[in-house]
Formats: C-alpha cells, sequence, structure tokens
C-alpha cells in the first residue's frame, strides 16, 4: 500500500512537471496572416499602414505566464501604405531607411501585473523597442491566449498549441530618429502601434 501511495505521488508530480513545462513559441506565420498596423493621426492628414513580415519567437509556460520571454522582429521593408509616393517615403533614410536597417525588433524582459483567467493573460510587457538602429525601453498593454491543441485549426495537417498576442501601443516618430523634422500638422509624432500575431508550438 505504502509503494503504491508513493509510486501515485511520483507519477502526479511527474505529470504536474510535464504540465508546466514551457514551450516555444515560432511567429513566422505560413499563412502571412499575422500583422502590424500603425496609425499616424495628425491635423490635416490621417496615415494608416500595415506590415507582415513578422518573425521571432516566445517562450510561454502556461503554469506560469509571469516568465514569458521572446523577440519579434518585423521585416521594416513589409511596412505597406496606400500610397506609392508615401511608401517610398517611409521606406527612404529620412524615415526607416529600410536598406541600411532591414529589422524592426521589440525584445521582452519582464511581464508586470499579470493577471490570469481561464486562456487568458493580461499584463504588461517591458522590454526593448529597436527602430532605425535607436533602442527605447517601453511598456505596452498585452493579452496573450494559450490555445491548446488548436493549430490544427489554424494550419491543416499540424498538431500542437497556439500563442495568440495582442497588444496596442503608442510611440513618438521623434524618439527613433524617424524624420523628426517632418511637420507634425501632417504627420503626427505619435504613431499607434497595433499588434495582432499567432504564434506555432508544433509537435
Amino acid at each position: 500500500m505504502r509503494k503504491t501511495l508513493l509510486a501515485l505521488i511520483g507519477l502526479t508530480s511527474l505529470t504536474r512537471a510535464a504540465l508546466a513545462a514551457p514551450e516555444t513559441f515560432d511567429f513566422k506565420d505560413p499563412k502571412g496572416v499575422n500583422n502590424i498596423v500603425f496609425k499616424l493621426d495628425a491635423l490635416l492628414e490621417a496615415t494608416q499602414g500595415s506590415a507582415n513580415g513578422i518573425t521571432g519567437s516566445v517562450t510561454f509556460d502556461p503554469e506560469n505566464p509571469a516568465h514569458t520571454r521572446g523577440k519579434l522582429a518585423v521585416a521594416s521593408s513589409s511596412l505597406h501604405v496606400p500610397n506609392p509616393m508615401m511608401k517610398g517615403h517611409l521606406h527612404g533614410p529620412q524615415w526607416l531607411d529600410v536598406a541600411k536597417y532591414p529589422d524592426i525588433t521589440f525584445e521582452t524582459k519582464e511581464l508586470k501585473n499579470v493577471k490570469t483567467s481561464g486562456i487568458q493573460t493580461t499584463a504588461e510587457a517591458a522590454g526593448t523597442l529597436t527602430i532605425k538602429g535607436v533602442a527605447k525601453e517601453v511598456t505596452a498593454p498585452i493579452k496573450l491566449s494559450y490555445l491548446k491543441d488548436k493549430l490544427g485549426q489554424r494550419v491543416p495537417n499540424l498538431k500542437g498549441d497556439l500563442l495568440v498576442i495582442r497588444s496596442t501601443f503608442t510611440i513618438k516618430r521623434s524618439d527613433f530618429g524617424i524624420n523628426p523634422s517632418a511637420p507634425q500638422d501632417k504627420v503626427s509624432d505619435e504613431i499607434e502601434i497595433t499588434l495582432s500575431v499567432a504564434g506555432a508550438a508544433a509537435r
């Protein structure tokens, strides 16, 4: 009886350890639907664009979401606006200089004020945002949705889990040297960024 009890305790401990194991999620989306939307709402003109050249990975433990760490990158050349001339300016040296700075990155250092309810975790992600070679510490609100065994519903014939990340935050164009002399009545200094991405942990 005592041996059986010890065996059950050991099995329970192993099961808990297996459940608590962190997973690494790949954010290079084969469907190409991961995206970032950016908005500049100036007095005279409003500009909106998007980007979908997203890569990177995030390590997430559903038993301990506060330990979430990762780095996401977006290819600066994938930033798109409808006006071809504006897009040329956006990619040029005064703005993002995509030839010299091919990636925009965000690396998470810690999650603060973490709250989990069911499959969703909300927090404030503190980390380093690097644009045009300028690195700044930023904190952004974030929502993580852990979807166990749902990878096949997004990508047929694959088994695994999904981690969906949503965030909306604001940065200043001038902080990153993105054409800081541009007139603010036409080009807002504030840029609103909305992140909508899903990462896969296949198995």
